[in-house]
This record gives structure tokens, C-alpha cells and sequence, in this order.
């Protein structure tokens, strides 16, 4: 099934980090967010890092971006896939990453969670001059390591 990304980054001119994912999980294209399936591990993270409580409606994760200055999108910008698993999508094409950071370029370095997402990115982008880092899959597919493992890898990559 052919798709196309459902929705915009979250993005704004205070945005620092800029957060990339692969491509929107069908729950997150129901809910019309970034990162909503309920298994998925990005908030429980990203407030563990921050140290704050998880916020839980897409206010509360806006707002929580914000006062942290973390910019959303993610690499691919249309595929075909049978589910949300990275390892599905075919007929990749990216999103104008480029655009995007020349449109705000107050965002200082590029964070992936997954590989699959990092991996498109260094094809699509490799002529950006802005530092990199992966961040351990928040997917609850990736079992290598369990939660607390996962945020301590978190805090010392952010």
C-alpha cells in the first residue's frame, strides 16, 4: 500500500534538535502524532532523559518539545508498506530534510531512532554539515535492551 507522510514536522524557529524518525507507525497516522503507539518507548524516554513527567496528549507533547527545543519529522516522505515495521517499507522517498533545515537554522545537530532512519538520511544527506547521533530504538521491536538500558543510552547521547 503506497502512503504518504500524514503530517508536518514539528518544528519552530527556537527548534535546537531536530529528532528523526523512519516513517509514522499506523497508529501515529490515526492519532495524528508522532510516536502514538502505546508500546512505543519515545516519551517515556524523552521525559526520563529530562528528567519530568511523560506527558501523555499531543498538548502535552507539544509543549514538552518546545520548552525543550526539539524539532520532529521524520526521513521518509512517502512508501509502500504492509506495516509499521521499518523492515516494510519500499519505494522510499525522503522528505526535503534540506529545506527543512535551511527554512530553520537555529537546529544545532540530527538524532535518529532507528537505523533504518539514519541509514536513508546519510543516502539522501550526507552533503549536510550538522552533527549526528543515533539513539537507541524506542520501538518496542527492539528488544535488545530493556527500558532502563535504553535511557541510559538516551541521556548520554542527548
Amino acid at each position: 500500500m503506497k502512503c504518504f507522510h500524514p503530517f508536518s514536522p514539528f518544528i519552530d524557529e527556537d527548534s535546537q534538535l531536530l529528532i528523526l524518525g523512519s516513517f509514522p507507525s499506523i497508529k501515529s497516522f490515526e492519532d495524528n502524532f508522532y510516536y502514538a503507539h502505546p508500546k512505543n518507548q519515545f516519551w517515556r524516554l524523552l521525559s526520563g532523559v529530562f528528567d519530568e513527567k511523560t506527558p501523555t496528549t499531543i498538548e502535552e507533547k507539544k509543549a514538552f518539545l518546545q520548552k525543550h527545543h526539539i524539532a520532529l519529522w521524520d526521513v521518509v516522505g512517502s512508501c509502500t508498506r504492509e506495516n509499521s515495521l521499518d523492515s516494510n517499507l519500499k519505494d522510499i522517498q525522503p522528505n526535503d530534510i534540506e529545506k527543512l533545515l535551511k527554512e530553520f537554522p537555529n537546529i544545532q545537530k540530527i538524532y535518529f531512532t532507528s537505523k533504518t532512519a539514519q541509514k536513508i538520511y546519510k543516502k539522501n544527506f550526507s552533503h549536510v554539515k550538522l552533527p549526528t547521533s543515533y539513539l537507541v530504538s524506542p520501538s518496542p521491536a527492539y528488544a535488545v535492551m530493556n527500558f532502563e538500558q535504553k535511557l541510559e543510552k538516551w541521556k548520554e547521547t542527548l
